[in-house]
């Protein structure tokens, strides 16, 4: 079995390759910090289990994202995971246009040109799974996180129909979404943000979200808390959920 995971050089992108291969699986880890994954490589490698091998590649760019498919579609991939992303905090009128289409190409082209690559060739094995990373981000309204919310909103309705499309058409390639809350990432490094709550770990994450993906869960959802909060936000009117979710960005500054 092997498995491709995006951003697989720290956070949940490493943990899920460590993982994997624990199961048995040989795991293929793509990111742009090529030292780290020959690092990471080289730590599974010295376990007993599958085997890992790396890409480096920069997935904010649509060719690069092709590039990719063409190097390892020869490979079968039986698992792709598309982990990479990150966000941005700050007013909407006040971030670099530049991050934001970054972050756009990150987080839903990268993740929508490799899902439509390797889909059709799963499709054609009639075998595979795919598991989008999307964010608890994506049910809600994100205001001084506004693009990032809206990328994981669009990774997660877009697994969503691909889904069903997948059962009409009585394929056995299975797709599913996580969609974790707060998670101890470099995440907030990245996003120049404080998290105001403390997040899961995130080996736990990693974990539960493998194990649900093979048992073929569509939306992935660790921790009761987020579960909870997501089900009690359907009971909050639109703009009190706006100023609820202002009021906690702001505070991550």
């Amino acid at each position: 079995m092997k498995a491709l995971i995006t951003g697989a050089s720290s956070g949940m992108g490493r943990d899920m390759a460590f993982y994997l291969a624990s199961l048995g699986y040989d795991v293929i880890l793509v990111a742009r910090r090529e030292q780290r994954l020959k690092e990471i490589a080289k730590e599974i490698n010295s376990k007993d289990g599958g085997q890992a091998f790396y890409v480096e590649c920069d997935l904010s760019k649509r060719k690069e994202c092709v590039r990719l498919y063409k190097l390892v579609k020869g490979e079968k991939i039986d698992l792709l995971i598309n982990n990479a992303g990150f966000g941005y905090h700050g007013y909407f009128s006040e971030i670099p246009l530049s991050k934001e289409l970054e972050m756009i190409e990150t987080n839903i082209a990268a993740v929508h040109i490799l899902t439509k690559l390797f889909l059709k060739d799963m499709m054609k094995r009639n075998r595979g799974q795919i598991l989008n990373v999307a964010s608890s981000a994506g049910f809600l309204p994100g205001p001084m996180l506004n693009t990032y919310y809206a990328t994981k909103n669009y990774v997660l309705r877009f697994s969503e129909g691909i889904y069903e499309e997948l059962r009409r058409q009585g394929s056995a390639v299975k797709i599913s979404v996580l969609c974790p809350g707060p998670v101890k990432t470099e995440f907030d490094k990245v996003a120049h943000v404080n998290f105001s709550l403390s997040g899961m770990k995130s080996e736990a994450v990693a974990k539960y979200a493998i194990d649900q993906t093979l048992k073929g869960k569509l939306v992935i959802i660790p921790g009761i808390t987020m579960k909870v909060g997501l089900f009690f936000r359907r009971f909050v009117s639109e703009k009190i959920l706006l100023k609820a979710s202002y009021n906690i960005q702001k505070r991550k500054s």
